[in-house]
């Protein structure tokens, strides 16, 4: 069997893509490490959390005696481990620097003692390249993040890169684009506007609506890995990006559409500081060695709608009864009414 570890991977992409390896590699062994913050939930593994070759182990990244032995036995580390909410890290950056910067120190410096792996995953974020006005981001681009979260990301990003330019730890860099999917925690933009809406519920939106994001399903992004893990070169960055760019406003309308919802919902708020104006990475890399997105985002946004309508078990207790959503809630759109 393959030891791959997961780490992160009761978060949303994580168990999407501990899914997705349980189903596609018959040979692979999954081990998942998540800490269980607010996002990382049993419930997103609920289908595979018994299944035998998945493995769940409770614990932190930072926390070297823990995490330091799996990684250390493993072939494969998949890391999608982090803070990951630019709100949050507005809100509270610490835990960002401590998570995704020395977290990913600590894993690196097992990597290095690892006897067996042949490829480490740092999962990054297109957001490293900062607000692009025009055109696409490529691999080879300035990074200018613009938010504690992002700046969090470049340092585990380089650093991740440091270890294979001095140590040889075979890592290879991901910069993806927005995800989106089934088991995605509803404070995010997407899964918060679903949910709201079928609760008749206003929708925040920021500021004119017009900030541009690129959308990518977490199918493709687990495809693209999976990919990477066996065709990627050591010491490579790759971007994965869906090539949907779509305003936030356009985006709410749609979701409203699928939904039957009235625009009146909508209801826009101050935007928040530093909000980066678009995102769209170059893609040509990656397509290079195989990969495509085969999610047509007008398919993919409708799936994904329609998951959120069928599974009110999986988001109706963290709404209506997780006191920490709440706080956040009105911590984050109270104040800009």
């Amino acid at each position: 069997m393959v030891d791959v570890l997961v780490t992160g991977g009761a978060g949303f992409i994580g168990s999407n893509f501990v899914r997705y390896a349980l189903r596609t590699h018959p040979d692979w062994h999954v081990t998942t490490l998540d800490k269980l913050t607010y996002a990382g939930r049993r419930e997103n593994l609920h289908d595979v959390i018994d299944d035998p070759r998945h493995t769940f182990v409770h614990g932190d990244i930072a926390d070297a005696p823990v995490s330091g032995p799996l990684v250390e036995r493993a072939n494969i580390v998949v890391h999608f481990a982090a803070e990951t909410h630019v709100d949050r890290s507005l809100l509270a950056a610490g835990e960002f620097i401590r998570t995704d910067v020395e977290g990913t120190f600590v894993l690196l410096e097992a990597a290095r003692r690892a006897k067996a792996l042949r490829r480490f995953v740092q999962i990054s974020t297109d957001e490293v390249y900062g607000s692009v006005p025009t055109g696409a981001s490529r691999e080879t681009d300035e990074l200018k993040p613009r938010n504690p979260y992002s700046a969090s990301k470049v340092g585990a990003d380089r650093l991740a890169y440091s270890y294979w330019a001095s140590f040889n730890v075979p890592v290879i860099v991901t910069r993806a684009s927005n995800n989106y999917g089934p088991y995605q925690f509803p404070e995010k933009v997407i899964p918060l506007f679903v949910t709201n809406a079928l609760e008749d519920l206003p929708v925040p939106l920021y500021g004119d609506g017009r900030n541009v994001r690129d959308w990518l399903h977490v199918d493709d992004h687990c495809r693209a890995i999976d990919l990477l893990i066996e065709r990627g070169d050591n010491g490579e960055v790759y971007n994965i990006g869906g090539g949907n760019d779509v305003a936030n406003i356009d985006l709410t309308q749609q979701i409203l559409a699928v939904l039957g919802k009235p625009t009146t919902l909508i209801t826009p708020v101050a935007d928040r500081v530093g909000h980066d104006r678009r995102y769209f990475v170059d893609t040509t890399k990656l397509r290079a060695i195989g990969w495509k997105p085969q999610v047509a985002f007008n398919d993919g946004l409708r799936a994904t709608v329609d998951w959120y309508r069928q599974n009110q078990w999986w988001w109706r207790p963290i709404k209506e009864h997780d006191p920490a959503f709440k706080a956040y809630y009105d911590a984050q759109y109270g104040q800009r009414k």
